[in-house]
C-alpha cells in the first residue's frame, strides 16, 4: 500500500505543472513574454495585475524562462546610432565540417546572428562594422581565411525597413 502526501492547493497559477504545453511554456508564459516585449523594464507588480498572478509567481516564471533559454530581457539598440555604419547580411558557402565554420563565424564579435542553413548557403551571417573598410577587414581577415570556407557572398544593408522582436507568443 503506497501512501501519497496530498498537495497543498494553491491559487497562484505560477506553481502548476506544465505538462501538458509545449516546451513547458503556457498561455500565461506567453502573456508575461508578450508583455516584457513591449516593454521590458516593466514592474512585476504591473505584470501580475495584467496576467492574474502574484509578483512573486510572475517573478518565478520570467525567472524560469530566463533559465531555460526560452527568453532574454536585453537592450536593443540601433547599430547606426551607436557608430556603425555598416551592416551586411554574408552568405557563406563551406567545403568540410559546417559546424566548425559556424562556431568560429559565431566566436566573431562583429557577427551578431549566425545559423547554418540548408540551400544556396551552408551559414548565413549577420555582421555588423564601424566602416567599408573595417567590413573588408572582416570579410577578408576573419571570414574568409576560415579554413573550409569556399564562397562569401556579402549583401549590404542599405535600409532597414524592418526588425522586431515582439513574434513568438502566439
Amino acid at each position: 500500500m503506497s501512501s501519497t502526501k496530498p498537495q497543498p492547493k494553491s491559487t497562484d497559477r505560477s506553481n502548476l505543472e506544465l505538462v501538458s504545453a509545449p516546451n513547458g511554456i503556457d498561455a500565461l508564459d506567453r502573456k508575461i513574454i508578450g508583455i516584457l516585449q513591449h516593454d521590458g523594464r516593466k514592474a512585476y507588480g504591473a505584470i501580475a495585475q495584467e496576467v492574474g498572478l502574484s509578483e512573486a509567481g510572475v517573478r518565478r516564471r520570467v525567472q524560469r524562462l530566463r533559465d531555460s533559454g526560452v527568453m532574454q530581457i536585453v537592450a536593443i539598440t540601433d547599430p547606426v546610432l551607436l557608430g556603425y555604419g555598416r551592416e551586411a547580411l554574408i552568405g557563406i558557402r563551406v567545403h568540410g565540417d559546417v559546424r566548425l565554420v559556424a562556431d568560429k563565424v559565431a566566436a566573431i564579435d562583429e557577427a551578431n546572428y549566425v545559423v547554418m542553413t540548408a540551400g544556396s548557403f551552408d551559414i548565413i551571417a549577420e555582421l555588423i562594422a564601424e566602416d567599408d573598410n573595417a567590413l573588408v577587414h572582416l570579410l577578408n581577415d576573419s571570414i574568409r581565411s576560415i579554413p573550409g570556407v569556399t564562397e562569401v557572398e556579402t549583401f549590404l544593408y542599405l535600409k532597414l525597413s524592418k526588425q522586431t522582436y515582439a513574434w513568438g507568443t502566439k
